[in-house]
């Protein structure tokens, strides 16, 4: 099939594509590329670099599936400039699936978010929950989310709510939980938790790219997932990274309330089966700094990277 793939070069666009071309298909890979291009050359990727916002430089030609994956990604980031956000979370996605309807696409895969459900007592969350999002972040993907609902009828809608995504990628993020912590304790030999109560939902990143695909291969499945299979608070993500690399725990205050524990029994009854743990995740990304092939660096993190370079890029721009 050909495939078109938005955020191509992100964390998880960079680990998908190359599964995707290994299974045969040809790739459309498009991103913006603010944090660089970690893709190999293959003879059936194109690799694009546009800006979702700009439907001219889209092009669905010859597209069977789309899996839209570009967002500003997390909450600081996506506070830093709400106008930026929409604009790239939610009336580029608009546009895209009304260029995919046009096109006559029938198959599209969204990646939305976990956190649409805000600070949840629920002891389970399920994707019949209310959404209460509370940062722009939230917002704009829950906006994302009914939007693509309003073209089920007119081809295969699939909506995954990940969990806070963990592991390794070409593309690394040292700003999400199960990564931070981990190269913390490699590089600082301490690890600080903030708050270190709240429980977060986790998967691995493996996990999470098989995902797209089983949907891909399974249009029969649809509707909204959520994708969580190890809901586990900080401190004792925390705990565990210390087992394996022998690092002191610091617990300060957090303002961030966010706490919630996902249940994602609807996907586990489609079949789908994860494969990989947060242990994993920690095993993996401490051999390979060990190794030499991961280091600590600006533009694997988000917030740092778009303040030094992507927002000055804009202000010029305008």
């Amino acid at each position: 099939m050909n495939i078109f793939v938005t955020g191509a070069c992100g964390y998880k666009g960079t680990v998908l594509v190359p599964k995707l071309l290994e299974k045969g298909h040809t790739v459309r890979a498009f991103d913006i590329q603010w944090f660089g291009n970690f893709l190999r050359p293959h003879p059936n990727l194109e690799v694009v670099k546009g800006d979702i916002r700009n439907s001219d430089e889209v092009n669905l030609d010859g597209i069977d599936v789309i899996i839209h994956l570009s967002s500003v990604a997390n909450d600081p980031c996506s506070d830093l400039d709400p106008k930026l956000t929409w604009e790239i979370s939610c009336l580029a996605t608009m546009q895209l699936a009304d260029r995919a309807k046009r096109k006559g696409i029938k198959h599209f895969i969204y990646a939305s978010s976990g956190s649409v459900y805000g600070v949840s007592d629920e002891p389970q969350v399920t994707e019949d929950l209310e959404l209460f999002p509370i940062s722009e972040y939230n917002k704009t993907k829950m906006c994302g989310e009914r939007i693509l609902l309003s073209y089920e009828n007119d081809m295969t809608v699939q909506i995954v709510r990940p969990a806070t995504v963990c592991g390794f990628s070409p593309r690394m993020r040292l700003d999400v939980a199960v990564n931070l912590l981990t190269m913390q304790a490699l590089t600082k030999g301490k690890i600080t938790v903030l708050g270190g109560d709240q429980t977060r939902p986790n998967i691995h990143m493996d996990d999470i790219t098989d995902l797209y695909i089983f949907l891909m291969e399974n249009p029969q499945h649809t509707g909204v997932y959520n994708a969580g299979f190890e809901n586990i608070s900080i401190l004792d993500i925390a705990k565990m990274v210390a087992e394996h690399v022998g690092a002191e725990i610091e617990v300060k205050p957090s303002n961030d309330p966010r706490s919630y524990r996902v249940n994602s029994d609807r996907l586990l009854a489609t079949g789908f089966r994860p494969k990989k743990t947060v242990d994993d995740a920690i095993k993996e990304i401490v051999g390979l700094y060990r190794q030499g092939a991961l280091k600590e660096e600006d533009r694997f993190h988000n917030l740092k990277w778009m303040m030094k370079t992507v927002l000055p890029a804009q202000a010029a721009a305008e």
